[in-house]
């Protein structure tokens, strides 16, 4: 049997900058090319000083920035590098990288980062342009003379995300990239590839080892509380804030939401959603098949436009009246629209913010769901503090990465004979590699360490 060598470039005890390099079957195969949501500038690149040669391909899991962020700039160090992902994927990457030269663009004038943007809106056009749409469960091969074959399986994270099966010299390589457990309310579950048995290396992610309260969950319990606490607010007269990412999570909420107004459980008060999300639903609808069977897809016009939000005579126009609204960043980072929105929020004690996923400490949002009335937050910088006046602040968990105990589910069903776990802060990864059952060799690498295997 052949050797395989792994060196992560980024994503390697942290969670940011996913970016692995695979030499397998005589090819260099890069998994993923992100960038780091909580560094800046260069920081915030995968350590790409560690290839001394262009890889032979890159391949894209999935459109969160994490994972395909730093695409152009990987392209503009490397024009030959051929990138790969599903159709779904490589639509939304187009609209999230180009928005994310602008996001740089406006961060270079407000924060002075000099190194923004790292790549421009025709590197992101020449990166789309070069990447090879594959469809899910076709084999394909990154050369017509190497025996490295390639195949993308549904990971349920969001749409269009894939896991990939590396296959070589007798060798098979399974990448689950981020992966969704369970049914949401779009997306249909992971799937295991063909012949899960005949794997003999995993690399999986670790998001969610250190967190014990996530196995408990129950999708349903959760939709339900959501919708009493939404139920509650507004019967005060008041609006609701969700902040959500654009890509994943803003449309299972909106559906989420709209099927409970369907359902009687919500008044029939307007909804809102912000721009990134709105332009991603519209990508949803086009691959409204590769849904879950039965998802209830509701139309884009059924959800109102939030409009510029960065004049406050607009949201406080939203406010006047109850309403629901669907607003980028989910960790409610400042100067963005859930922001934006939240300043005027907190001034009112009608209104309540429905947290709906994770917030790193270092954000706003875990400022907001930390602050008690009284206190005073930045929610857009030169603004000034703002007063919190509103405790009706909650957090839910609609997570579209695996619990613990559903990772270790998928490695006991595989049972390889190595596996790396990638994907996770420190103590995520520890928990994983303790209480992964023995019989696989386990590794834990950092950036810039090569396995031989």
């Amino acid at each position: 049997m052949s050797s395989i060598e792994f060196t992560p470039l980024g994503g390697a005890r942290e969670v940011g900058a996913n970016s692995y390099l695979l030499r397998m079957g005589g090819l260099d195969i890069l998994l993923d090319s992100g960038l780091h949501p909580k560094k800046e500038g260069v920081e915030a690149l995968p350590e790409f000083s560690l290839l001394n040669k262009a890889p032979d391909a890159a391949i894209i899991t999935h459109s969160h920035i994490d994972h395909c962020g730093s695409l152009p700039h990987l392209l503009r160090m490397f024009p030959t590098v051929a990138p790969y992902a599903t159709p779904p994927t490589l639509r939304i990457m187009d609209r999230m990288l180009h928005n994310s030269v602008s996001v740089m663009g406006i961060l270079k004038k407000e924060r002075h980062i000099d190194d923004y943007p790292l790549y421009q809106h025709s590197d992101v056009e020449y990166a789309v342009k070069k990447s090879y749409a594959i469809d899910m469960g076709q084999e394909f091969a990154f050369s017509p003379d190497s025996e490295l074959r390639a195949t993308f399986s549904p990971a349920g994270h969001v749409l269009g995300s894939s896991s990939v099966r590396l296959n070589a010299g007798g060798r098979s390589v399974f990448y689950t990239a981020d992966i969704c457990a369970i049914d949401q309310e779009l997306m249909p579950a992971f799937e295991y590839p063909d012949n899960p048995e005949s794997i003999d290396t995993l690399i999986i992610e670790s998001t969610y080892g250190a967190n014990e309260t996530a196995d408990a969950v129950n999708y349903a319990d959760e939709i339900e509380r959501f919708g009493a606490a939404m139920a509650a607010i507004l019967a005060n007269n008041g609006s609701v804030l969700v902040p959500s990412f654009a890509l994943g999570r803003a449309q299972e909420m909106l559906n989420i939401i709209a099927r409970l107004q369907d359902e009687g459980v919500l008044p029939d008060v307007p909804v809102y959603a912000s721009g990134l999300g709105r332009a991603v639903y519209e990508i949803y609808a086009r691959f409204r098949d590769q849904l879950k069977p039965g998802a209830d897809l509701s139309p884009l016009s059924q959800f109102e436009k939030v409009g510029d939000v960065w004049n406050p005579e607009v949201a406080r126009k939203l406010l006047r009246e109850p309403c629901i609204i669907v607003a980028t960043s989910g960790m409610m980072i400042q100067n963005t629209p859930s922001a934006a929105i939240a300043q005027e929020m907190v001034k009112d004690p009608r209104h309540g913010i429905l947290f709906v996923g994770y917030c790193d400490p270092d954000t706003l949002g875990h400022q907001v769901k930390t602050c008690s009335p009284g206190d005073s937050l930045d929610f857009i910088l030169g603004a000034g503090p703002t007063e919190i006046q509103l405790d009706n602040i909650q957090s839910f968990h609609f997570s579209a990465h695996a619990p613990r105990m559903a990772l270790q589910r998928v490695i006991e069903r595989i049972k390889p004979d190595h596996v790396i776990f990638v994907h996770g802060d420190p103590e995520a990864m520890d928990w994983m590699y303790e209480n992964t059952p023995n019989g696989a060799a386990k590794y834990m690498p950092s950036i810039g360490e090569t396995l031989s295997l």
